[in-house]
């Protein structure tokens, strides 16, 4: 029998229970922490966690999925949302069911996204091995599914005893909420512990609120960033995702304006600052703009700020002079410290707060600050020609730039692999901030649709009457788009653009620019293809439920998106798209890309060649 300071429960219940509890102060206003879950059940998790999850619908609604891994795209994008705030759970059942789920999870990492996954495992006691779904490791017997998510999770346990959620529950959260360690979660739940019962104490159970840590960057670090900072003739700000986590906007622009420090921005990072604010010089990199990398090129010291600077945005590491100096501010010490930079290890906002006091009286050289608006300008009206449309091929850029002069300010636009990501990081301008979700930490074919609907799932808890808009190519809309029928029965509407373009037209490109023929990209170069047809995605999202309809040009489509806004369903707009005209060719830094150093192919050698030459470029790390 429980005491009376204990109740009785089974291990999955009071797992939900303990969800529950659990809440987060988020400007003054308090919300339940787990905004609730995506769900398929399975054998592995109906009848146990499923009980336990029917008792608390109503606290943690359950969203029905139609394939684990847009859950878990959909619950990184709800995360992302709110950002890194709250989160959703992911419950999948033993074997395959919670196999399709490593893909979410290692997109959740790599863009530091908290996400809980709760998956069935096998039965720990082993008396029915092997049992369905299984597999069997001959010399291991503890080895199997789940332990494939220990690479690609920021925190991982193995429930073996009702007991042990009272140490891992919290330590998950902790993980998830911590600003340097956030990432995904998962706990596996084998058959037969999730039925286990034992008496947990009741405080275990009761109301938890929870804040963000702000860590105090350490003084000396300041200074002697302050100091690098104050010794540069032409400075430069990178902007990452990681200023909007920490809710350091003001700060950042603040920044800017008193020291007249041009902020260039990541893909990430797109949206801190509005398109029209002089000091806002462009996205930069390999898919950035002409203005943020001449200014990038030519800088001597460099305050990155919420940034992993991957290779898209440091062009590989040939974006800087050799000798420029990188202050990494960042919440995160790996991230801090890369490429020789004086780290500034904590948070943007007090980090910023703290530079700004340290810099006072600093301004940059007006020469420098003048040559990095002028650079913005002629990006800016570069711009401005690339999505106009007229008689020229249906692009990507144009579609982008009809959207972009039609939606609303606060409507929310999502975008992750393939051509796309370049042409709305080049072409779209920042109407307010925080609106741009551009998913390429993982660069994840499937997360637009799905990403689309955790979003709005998000943004309908504070923002019920924005929109929230997708650009999706057809490669990425046939390999996952079931959640459309999700968006339509959850009656979370959304606005997907299918700009079809005939394949991977976007991977066509780079095999051609390394010198490459077309092979089995494109549709019409597959050689295994005798005939391609088009798909008529119109009638393929109609059968979804959806709102649909296909249009021939950008002036149609400016048309049939006024009637996708004042629709109250989700609406698909269909558009073909040219392959091989229309793609930005402005704003491009190096990109290093395996090329083959042995060929018969001439093209393939000249190719080679052509692109080694920018190597004596790259700054060599340590």
């Amino acid at each position: 029998m429980a005491g009376s300071d204990t109740v009785r429960l089974t291990t999955a219940q009071a797992i939900i229970r303990y969800l529950a509890a659990q809440y987060i102060e988020i400007d003054g206003q308090e919300w339940r922490l787990c905004g609730g879950g995506f769900g398929i059940f399975g054998h592995g998790n109906v009848t146990c966690l499923g009980e336990a999850l029917y008792d608390h619908r109503d606290a943690l609604p359950l969203y029905r999925g139609q394939n684990e891994q847009s859950m878990g795209f959909a619950a990184a994008a709800y995360a992302k949302t709110w950002l890194r705030q709250r989160f959703m759970f992911c419950t999948a059942s033993a074997g395959p069911g919670t196999a399709n789920l490593l893909t979410a999870s290692a997109l959740a990492h790599a863009n530091r996204l908290p996400m809980l996954m709760l998956c069935g495992d096998t039965f720990i006691t082993r008396l029915p091995d092997p049992v369905l779904q299984q597999l069997e490791h001959f010399g291991d017997p503890t080895f199997g599914v789940n332990d494939a998510f220990k690479p690609v999770t920021r925190y991982w346990d193995r429930i073996t005893h009702p007991a042990q959620i009272i140490q891992s529950l919290p330590n998950a959260i902790a993980t998830m909420l911590d600003p340097a360690d956030c990432g995904p979660a998962f706990l596996g739940l084998p058959q037969d512990v999730q039925g286990w019962a034992y008496d947990y104490p009741l405080e275990m159970f009761e109301k938890k609120l929870h804040r963000i840590r702000r860590q105090f960057p350490d003084a000396a670090e300041v200074a002697d960033a302050a100091a690098a900072l104050k010794g540069a003739k032409r400075p430069m700000i990178i902007a990452g995702g990681g200023v909007q986590y920490s809710g350091a906007v003001a700060e950042l622009t603040g920044f800017a304006e008193a020291t007249g420090i041009p902020v260039v921005e990541t893909i990430a990072g797109r949206a801190n600052m509005i398109d029209t604010h002089p000091l806002n010089c462009g996205p930069m990199g390999v898919t950035g703009s002409d203005s943020a990398n001449a200014i990038a090129e030519q800088a001597d010291v460099i305050l990155s700020v919420g940034c992993r600077l991957q290779d898209f945005t440091t062009g590989s590491w040939t974006a800087f002079a050799q000798d420029a100096q990188i202050i990494g501010l960042n919440a995160g010490r790996h991230d801090a410290g890369k490429h020789r930079s004086l780290p500034v290890v904590g948070d943007a906002k007090l980090g910023l707060e703290a530079l700004d006091a340290a810099m006072t009286g600093y301004t940059a050289p007006s020469g420098w600050t003048d040559f990095a608006k002028g650079a913005r300008a002629k990006w800016t009206a570069y711009v401005a020609e690339n999505v106009a449309h007229g008689n020229r091929p249906n692009s990507y850029a144009q579609a982008i730039g009809v959207v972009n002069a039609t939606c609303d300010p606060r409507d929310r636009v999502v975008a992750a692999a393939g051509g796309l990501p370049a042409e709305v990081t080049a072409n779209w301008r920042t109407l307010d901030i925080g609106t741009v979700d551009v998913e390429f930490g993982f660069s994840c074919m499937g997360y637009e649709i799905a990403g689309a609907w955790g979003a709005r799932i998000a943004q309908a808890e504070r923002e019920p009457d924005q929109d929230v808009i997708t650009f999706c190519g057809d490669g990425s809309y046939l390999l996952m788009n079931s959640d459309i029928y999700s968006s339509v029965l959850s009656r979370k509407k959304m606005i997907v653009l299918v700009l079809d373009n005939g394949g991977f037209a976007v991977i066509n490109k780079l095999q051609n620019n390394t010198g490459n023929e077309s092979f089995n990209n494109l549709l019409s170069d597959a050689p295994t293809i005798p005939e391609a047809f088009a798909v008529d995605f119109e009638a393929h999202a109609a059968s979804m439920g959806a709102a649909a309809e296909t249009v021939e040009n950008p002036a149609a489509l400016a048309e049939a998106f006024a009637r996708a806004k004042a629709s109250d369903k989700t609406y698909v707009i269909c558009m073909k798209v040219d392959a091989f005209e229309g793609w930005t060719e402005g704003g491009h830094a190096w990109w290093e890309v395996g090329t083959p150093h042995v060929t018969e192919n001439a093209k393939v050698a000249e190719a080679h060649a052509d692109w080694e030459a920018s190597r004596p470029k790259q700054r060599k790390g340590v």
